[in-house]
């Protein structure tokens, strides 16, 4: 496959020009990477306007993920999350309906910037069953009992999440569609999936739409990411997909990242498929030695190896740090888990390597603590947006319960809400905000706004 984005940046290093325009290193090395980096100059196109080697770039991609359009983010998923909404918002106002999402509660951060920057105030799908606040399960009877009702307009869902645990899309899907509902997907952590045999990407289970960060499990440069639309999407979002990218985006797109984007369908093109089929067999043997030693694991996405150690005596943290003695960096850790991320881009000895820093952990006698319960979420008070308008003071969590929170999120690690701006906090999430650390949060003023 080709990468025209690479292939005209290699041609104009080559030609010496005198280099009169942005950026201002004029391609001399400081770091090393300057002389690829350039700006929309005449033949490089433009993202947001893209109809020369950025569009070839992103049909490859397209081609690649079997979409009925794939386009480029060099902001990450946030960037494909905000554009994501703004879409589903714009389909429900072409059919004249209120723009009504129901989101299971395990979302991003940047999916309460969206509702604050787009207006609307979410639903949450609570967990069916007690669970880290890192997850979501689905209970399909009463999301079926909710869609009946008929005002839902879209459904969110973020898969795989940061434990590797998957939702079942094919059945979200199937379900959302028979009541004439969007699917949206944050699938940042599995870009990768749609290079299983058979696929188990979103986009092949029936979403409509979805992002994927094609850094976070591709060998993409930090802040890749792609934007999907699904064959089940409305047409005319093809048309409108770049603008809704562009409210959100920066005017001045990383042209590294967009080289790496475009190196990475040619990666993906030349075998990758083969490749991550041995290498999710290795892992699955792996997974399955390190069980039979009394390592606990969760989740079932194949690049995710995440250990609930305190059934071998150890808090998350304390594993991920005991891991980090020996040189072993975690992608993230909190009191409940440590979460490991793999890619066939590892070097070989990774496996040696893990395992007899494993081996040297001793076990200790397991800790019991669970976290606070999930039962019932915090009530709203306030829409998103109008508390973000209000004033605020800092107070500390003996004296934070009946008040309204002012912070966008308070998250437990790495960025997923325990409660969220507007809520009503209460003891049972104070006592959440406590076992993640948390000695303080923003609240409305008695008298806000």
């Amino acid at each position: 496959m080709n990468t025209p984005i690479c292939e005209f940046v290699r041609r104009y290093s080559e030609e010496n020009a005198l280099r009169l325009h942005m950026p201002g290193h004029k391609g001399t090395p400081l770091l090393g990477t300057e002389l690829y980096d350039l700006t929309e100059i005449e033949g490089a196109d433009s993202l947001y306007e893209a109809n020369g080697i950025i569009r070839e770039s992103e049909e490859n991609a397209t081609r690649l993920f079997g979409s009925a359009s794939t386009l480029y983010s060099t902001e990450g998923s946030s960037h494909c999350i905000r554009a994501m909404l703004y879409l589903a918002k714009a389909d429900a106002v072409r059919q004249g309906k209120a723009f009504h999402i129901l989101a299971a509660r395990n979302v991003h951060k940047t999916f309460l910037s969206a509702a604050a920057l787009l207006d609307f105030q979410p639903e949450w799908i609570a967990p069916s069953k007690e669970t880290s606040y890192l997850s979501c399960s689905i209970d399909m009877e009463h999301l079926e009992q909710r869609l009946q009702r008929g005002d839902v307009t879209a459904v969110y869902l973020t898969s795989p999440d940061y434990l590797g645990n998957r939702a079942d899309l094919a059945s979200v899907a199937a379900l959302c569609h028979r009541y004439g509902v969007l699917l949206l997907v944050d699938n940042a952590h599995g870009a990768y999936l749609k290079f299983l045999t058979p696929s188990e990407h979103p986009l092949d289970l029936g979403a409509d739409l979805c992002c994927d960060s094609a850094h976070k499990t591709l060998p993409a440069l930090t802040g890749a990411a792609y934007l999907h639309l699904g064959a089940t999407a409305p047409a005319w979002m093809a048309e409108e997909a770049k603008c809704a990218l562009s409210l959100f985006g920066s005017t001045s797109p990383s042209y590294l990242i967009l080289q790496s984007l475009d190196a990475v369908n040619a990666y993906l093109a030349n075998g990758f498929s083969e490749t991550l089929a041995s290498y999710v067999q290795t892992a699955e043997s792996f997974a399955k030695r390190i069980c039979a030693r009394g390592f606990p694991l969760i989740g079932n996405e194949p690049l995710k190896i995440t250990l609930a150690p305190k059934a071998f005596g150890y808090t998350g943290n304390e594993f991920a740090a005991r891991l980090s003695e020996q040189g072993i960096v975690c992608e993230f850790s909190d009191p409940d888990f440590t979460v490991l991320m793999l890619s066939p881009s590892l070097p070989a000895n990774a496996w040696e390597r893990l395992e007899a820093a494993l081996d040297a952990i001793p076990r200790r006698t397991p800790i019991h603590a669970t976290p606070p319960s999930l039962s019932t979420l915090p009530a709203c008070a306030l829409p998103i947006r109008d508390t973000l308008f209000c004033k605020r003071e800092t107070v500390s969590l003996e004296q934070a319960n009946e008040r309204i929170l002012a912070s966008l999120h308070v998250a437990c690690p790495p960025a997923v809400p325990l409660a969220v701006a507007g809520e009503r906090l209460d003891e049972a999430i104070l006592a959440c905000f406590a076992y993640y650390g948390k000695t303080s949060c923003d609240v409305l003023c008695d008298n806000a706004p």
